[in-house]
């Protein structure tokens, strides 16, 4: 237990104290990340903070887990630099989606081939139990792949995608704590701590914001969690056992996962990428009806608690009844929200430059943070 609350600790300090100093920086270098149409901010901030998230998970993590005692932990902090890395890249100059997708492969393989973190069973899901090898392969890319692109795709609000990755961070540390897993409760617990020090800063209104490098990086740790909770949960030789692991597992990552399963089936229907951008998120459907930042990410909060305590308490039913029961809420709670009231349309405000005058949005093609050097040359980028 002491190892856990130090952790998470040390991981609160880090971030704590790094994230004023990357503000600094940022604001020193021009280094802000630009409204546009698409985008909900109205002036430039920093979308930096995901490097302080990861410095203070990293060295916290590293500092107290032992590679000799678990070996896959090397892996673990193998991938998540590469993805790390790839989300600063993307941060600071926009990456296409096929550059993304290679990157998040690549961790992906470390994870299933090196780490052993892969689905080798639907533990009763649709009536399967274990799965040939291809299959199992297929399903755990799959997986690891769109959880991570959950957690970036949900980070549209301030405040959103650290409040769930709080919530998620926290019931798997609790889980793996109360199962004697104390090295993965530490890797959830020393996130938590990471995310709560960059969540006194990302509050609405932000100050800076977690950036690919950060949801990037918690959508990854949660792909690492949610597939070890499922197979431990789900053995009978569990201290704690779980009926309906995996349905309970799908409900802890309800509202991102199934908001970027949602989103991307309409993408592929009309025929774009699965990657490309649009405004049918679950969060600006909700702003487009008149909440503020601040009630959309509490909405989203209670909604995702709403659905574990639902699949907790109804997983006697099996895990595919169990499924099928938070799948059809979701649905019918979706359908409330785009047929009950008619969506407003979204206003995109101007912003102030450095001169106090004035300005419309700029969209910027090619880069998401745009380094300015002069008064003049904000000027030209407005």
């Amino acid at each position: 237990m002491l190892n856990v609350i130090l952790t998470a600790s040390v991981s609160f300090i880090i971030t704590f104290l790094a994230i004023p100093a990357i503000i600094k920086i940022a604001e020193l270098k021009k280094l802000y990340d630009l409204p546009d149409a698409r985008k909900l901010h109205t002036n430039p901030i920093s979308s930096l903070g995901g490097i302080g998230i990861f410095g203070g998970f990293f060295l916290a993590s590293i500092l107290s887990v032992s590679s000799g005692l678990h070996p896959e932990f090397q892996y673990f902090f193998a991938a998540s630099l590469i993805i790390f890395f790839l989300g600063i890249k993307d941060d600071l100059m926009v990456l296409s989606a096929t550059k993304k997708f290679v990157g998040q492969v690549i961790a992906a393989a470390i994870l299933i081939h090196l780490a052993g973190i892969k689905i080798t069973s639907m533990h009763g899901f649709l009536g399967f139990t274990e799965l040939p090898e291809a299959f199992s392969l297929a399903l755990s890319y799959i997986t690891i792949i769109v959880i991570i692109n959950a957690f970036n795709l949900i980070d549209g609000v301030d405040g959103l995608a650290g409040t769930l990755g709080m919530l998620t961070m926290t019931i798997f540390g609790s889980y793996f704590f109360m199962v004697g897993l104390e090295a993965y409760s530490i890797l959830a617990f020393s996130l938590a701590g990471s995310l709560l020090a960059f969540l006194i800063f990302n509050y609405n209104p932000a100050k800076i914001f977690m950036g690919d490098s950060g949801s990037l990086v918690l959508g990854l740790i949660n792909a690492i969690l949610v597939i070890k909770f499922i197979t431990i949960a789900d053995s009978v030789a569990a201290p704690f056992p779980i009926e309906s692991a995996v349905a309970v597992g799908f409900a802890i990552l309800m509202v991102p996962l199934s908001d970027t399963l949602r989103v991307f089936s309409i993408r592929i229907f009309q025929g774009r990428s699965p990657f490309s951008p649009d405004r049918n998120h679950i969060h600006h459907l909700l702003l487009d009806r008149g909440l503020n930042h601040k009630y959309v990410t509490l909405s989203c909060l209670l909604l995702n608690m709403f659905f574990i305590t639902v699949a907790y308490f109804g997983r006697a039913l099996g895990p595919t009844w169990t499924m099928f029961t938070i799948v059809s809420l979701s649905v019918s709670g979706l359908g409330m929200l785009l047929y009950l009231k008619k969506p407003v349309r979204p206003v995109i405000a101007p912003y102030l430059n450095s001169n106090k005058t004035i300005t419309e949005p700029s969209v910027q093609p090619f880069t998401r943070i745009i380094p300015i050097n002069s008064e003049a040359a904000v000027a030209e980028n407005n």
